[in-house]
């Protein structure tokens, strides 16, 4: 099969997974069984689209004119081969963790919940292997109202009330602000297609490149950017494996690949660099770098304090996208792969202490580390992945981001990258000192009788444990795969 049909299988395959789980309602054995051979079917695919890439090439497709020369296209190049097996990979591994939890729960729904989770890796496929900019924007848009029915999973009031500020945000920001910069760019240049160096250099020129900036920036509202960050924390309302899917899998990391492949293949780093109308970026994901920080410092609730060290963490990719320069452009790259594998460790281990003990508050975690030794040395190894250390993946892309700062001149954005890497460390290894260094006793502590959480969750948290020291020896690779989006 060609490259090309390859693609067009690796779209179809969870929507006819999706479609093959509805029909199994009643039967959560055979719904289970399709989760995960679709999962299986869907990585094989897309990791055998890899070899081609690598070497160079960057096969496509266009499946429908809509307007002379505005295509709905299909390529795939780096970056997106990145994002897709990101997104592939990880949806195995979350899907043996959704088995353990939804039935340990005993959640409602559950055939509704793996259906729209296969719809929302489909979108984030289609953002992964999108040509143009009006494709990945269609599939955006899929990826937002098809995760809105996990984040109100629950059907409380709270959970629709979360639901409400999701959709909201995410579907205004898009229609009210991308969608504008999208036409904008159409009319400016004829063209809405991915090009190395960009497509907007000689149509458009100073203050508008730096508005146009900030319509895009903002309109890709999944980049969770402060201070239109609000519906990350809101919709931590969600299951475990939702949260999983919204910071590690597909949604936050579609956000943050958008806004890269807008500045790698739409402005052209080189020309926002030459501009320098886009430097406003960098001071705002700093900002936010540091303030979700000291917000996660703030928060008890474990799944809260993970949401915010994600927008914290989310700007890297957007500092990193902002500096310019191709060792922080490739840095914000690998940043969204060591963080998907670092942050889902980390959610993982927040819902089976959920499941087997029942807490939520770090507070109450007391000795936890001592009845669940290897959930917590697990979130332990995330811990330190998100912090940046070695011999974890994570410190790899926070080198490259400080060795682009440097090119820039820009040493204040390494002291940011420092200090952030510090707060990490304030706000993720208490967890793991509390865990192991403190005795359950006393009223509302851990109680002898927990154990780790069923296998179908442990198994899925270890594995992306391993994958983080994996990530650390397999940088190269990856760094590799990437160097072409940085110019090199």
């Amino acid at each position: 099969m060609s490259a090309p049909d390859l693609i067009l299988l690796a779209l179809v395959i969870p929507l006819v997974g999706a479609v093959l789980i509805l029909m199994s309602e009643g039967r959560p054995n055979q719904r289970e069984f399709v989760t995960l051979t679709t999962a299986v079917c869907l990585f094989a695919v897309v990791v055998s689209l890899v070899p081609g890439v690598f070497h160079g090439d960057r096969p496509g497709i266009t499946v429908w004119e809509m307007l002379p020369g505005l295509d709905i296209r299909f390529e795939i190049e780096p970056l997106g081969m990145m994002f897709a097996c990101i997104a592939s990979g990880l949806w195995i591994l979350n899907s043996i963790y959704s088995i353990g939890y939804m039935r340990a729960k005993n959640e409602s729904h559950q055939t509704r919940f793996y259906a729209c989770f296969a719809i929302a890796i489909f979108g984030a496929l289609g953002v992964a292997t999108a040509g143009n900019m009006m494709t990945l924007f269609i599939f955006y848009e899929v990826l937002t109202v098809s995760t809105y029915p996990l984040v109100a999973h629950s059907g409380t009031a709270e959970a629709r009330r979360s639901g409400r500020v999701y959709l909201g945000l995410l579907l205004g920001s898009s229609i009210g602000l991308q969608l504008v910069a999208i036409v904008w760019t159409w009319f400016a240049t004829g063209t809405l297609d991915f090009r190395e160096g960009g497509i907007l250099e000689g149509h458009i020129q100073g203050p508008l490149v730096g508005l146009m900036l900030l319509l895009y920036v903002y309109g890709i509202g999944k980049a969770a950017l402060m201070p239109l960050h609000r519906w990350l924390p809101a919709a931590m309302v969600a299951p475990t494996p939702v949260s999983a899917l919204l910071h590690a899998v597909a949604v936050v990391k579609a956000g943050v690949f958008t806004v890269l492949k807008v500045i790698v293949y739409i402005f052209g780093a080189e020309f926002l660099r030459e501009s320098g109308t886009g430097d406003w970026l960098m001071y705002i994901a700093g900002a936010t770098v540091l303030l979700a920080s000291f917000v996660a410092m703030t928060k008890d609730n474990l799944k809260a304090r993970l949401a915010y060290s994600t927008v914290s963490q989310l700007s890297y990719v957007i500092l990193g996208a902002a500096l310019f320069m191709p060792f922080s452009v490739v840095g914000a790259g690998m940043h969204i792969a060591m963080h998907a594998v670092g942050k889902i460790t980390l959610f993982f281990c927040a819902g089976a202490i959920y499941v087997a003990s029942g807490k939520t508050e770090i507070s109450d975690m007391k000795g936890i580390g001592k009845v669940m030794p290897v959930t917590l040395f697990a979130f332990l190894i995330g811990s330190i992945s998100v912090i940046g250390l070695p011999p974890m993946g994570g410190s790899w892309s926070k080198y490259y981001l400080a060795l682009g700062a440097v090119d820039a001149g820009e040493l204040v954005f390494v002291a940011v990258l420092m200090i952030s890497s510090l707060l990490n460390v304030a706000y993720l290894l208490p967890v793991v000192g509390r865990g192991y260094f403190t005795n359950p006793d006393g009223a509302g502590d851990v109680k002898p009788v927990i154990k780790e959480a069923p296998i179908f969750c442990l198994v899925p948290l270890c594995l992306t444990a391993i994958g983080c020291v994996v990530m650390f020896f397999y940088a190269d690779q990856l760094y590799q795969l990437l160097k072409p989006i940085g110019g090199g």
